[in-house]
């Protein structure tokens, strides 16, 4: 029977040389560095950012306020070069006929504010005390959404207050008013006064407080 061979330690298969590990540094253009982000100056007035101004209804006052605020954003866009450079390629009329436009535009716009203005001054809010029988009675608001308050906010506002009902109810006449619960009036009346919550910018002198008394014989 044959002898088997000894195979000697240095007759093994040498391994296989690991691949070589890719450098960490990978070979092309370094990344972007971050860009800071875009400063945006809002218009004082019309609320757009400043270069969108001449869209809105208050060119002049805009031009003043951005005057005041930061003088070089206003050389940028309404200095002589910046007007110069924009309506340069106008002809004359173009040019006349965009400055009677523009005029005529902020005219209607202030027109349109100071009409809203008075009768706003001149809208008038009604506390009313309503008596349902001689133990209940309930407060009606009326007007105040003529300064802008939302009334199903308001009736919220009341409702937490008092820690009564408070709803939004059509009156007699078709319009909306507020009815809390009980007898308020004086209470409603001060936080109109004092401005509490949602009830600012009401003059105290367009409130007033009346009583409506349930008429003799009725249920």
């Amino acid at each position: 029977m044959p002898a088997k061979k000894n195979r000697d330690k240095s007759d093994k298969v040498p391994a296989a040389e690991p691949a070589p590990v890719a450098s960490e540094e990978a070979e092309g253009p370094p990344p972007p560095e971050p860009k800071p982000p875009v400063q945006v100056l809002y218009c004082g007035v019309c609320t757009f950012p400043v270069e969108y101004c001449e869209f809105g209804e208050h060119i002049t006052r805009c031009k003043e306020w951005l005057q005041e605020k930061d003088i070089d954003v206003y050389n940028k866009y309404y200095s002589e070069e910046a007007l110069q450079a924009k309506i340069g390629t106008l002809s004359l009329e173009a040019q006349t006929k965009l400055e009677k436009d523009t005029a005529k535009k902020e005219a209607k716009a202030e027109a349109k504010a100071d009409a809203a203005l008075k009768k706003k001054l001149a809208s008038q809010i009604t506390i009313k005390r309503i008596e349902r029988n001689k133990r209940k009675h309930v407060t009606a608001i009326h007007g105040l959404e003529a300064f802008g308050i939302d009334l199903k906010k308001a009736a919220k506002q009341f409702a937490s207050k008092f820690a009564t009902g408070a709803s939004v109810t059509k009156n007699p006449q078709g319009q909306e008013e507020i009815v809390v619960q009980g007898d308020v009036s004086d209470e409603v009346l001060e936080m109109i006064e004092g401005e509490v919550g949602l009830l600012k910018g009401i003059p105290a002198d367009n409130v007033e407080i009346v009583e409506e008394k349930k008429k003799k014989g009725g249920d």
